[in-house]
């Protein structure tokens, strides 16, 4: 019979993500971690108030999850760019709206072990919503953001999330056919803007919400 490790393996994780939350709170960020993804769901649903204005970032994890369509049954009007067919005018006009909305859920494509929030945009609206614009901003992300560091974070970045995000959008970039990222300086390159949120931002609540899963890019 084959020994069965999973118990070790979820005990190592839990351990990990709890001291991942103390340090997102020693740096003033709202944190908790799940074990879940049906846990994460219903705390994060029963943060957001019926009939509030919620926008949505370009985020995998967020779709992986419905909560779009969870928060649409809920009464939320939820804003978002993703939409077949979206002009290119009306999709700038979007994204700023999501900006605006009381609340903005994204995830995160590397987080420390110390606490620090990194990410790289193309255009850059997800990331500075993240910082400035919505009164409330969720995150929500999968163990498998989990770094050591600043460092193997940007790498994270940009050879895991970057490359399947590229392959995802159709981007014309070395990565998009081979997998690997080179660094490229081409026309279609998608990382463009990298943020690094190492404290909470004075004016903008965050609260980044943990699973024990794998989740997103």
């Amino acid at each position: 019979m084959k020994p069965d490790y999973d118990d070790y393996k979820k005990w190592y994780r839990e351990s990990m993500l709890s001291d991942v939350v103390k340090a997102l709170k020693n740096r003033d960020f709202a944190a908790s971690f799940f074990t879940t993804t049906d846990e994460a769901k219903k705390a994060l649903l029963e943060m957001i108030p019926a009939n509030t204005a919620v926008g949505v970032g370009g985020s995998v994890t967020i779709r992986e999850l419905g909560l779009i369509q969870k928060l649409e049954k809920k009464g939320n009007t939820v804003i978002h760019h993703w939409k077949e067919g979206l002009a290119k005018q009306k999709n700038r006009e979007t994204r700023k709206e999501e900006g605006i909305a009381e609340y903005y859920l994204t995830s995160a494509n590397a987080i420390t072990k110390d606490g620090d929030i990194i990410n790289i945009d193309g255009i850059g609206n997800r990331v500075s919503h993240m910082i400035y614009g919505p009164n409330n901003v969720i995150i929500i992300a999968g163990y498998n953001k989990i770094v050591t560091d600043i460092d193997e974070g940007i790498l994270r970045t940009k050879e895991i999330a970057a490359v399947m995000n590229a392959k995802r959008v159709g981007a014309k970039t070395p990565c998009a056919t081979t997998g690997k990222c080179i660094d490229c300086d081409a026309p279609g390159r998608i990382c463009r803007v990298t943020t690094i949120i190492q404290y909470r931002p004075w004016q903008t609540n965050i609260t980044v919400l943990l699973v024990n899963e794998i989740l997103g890019f």
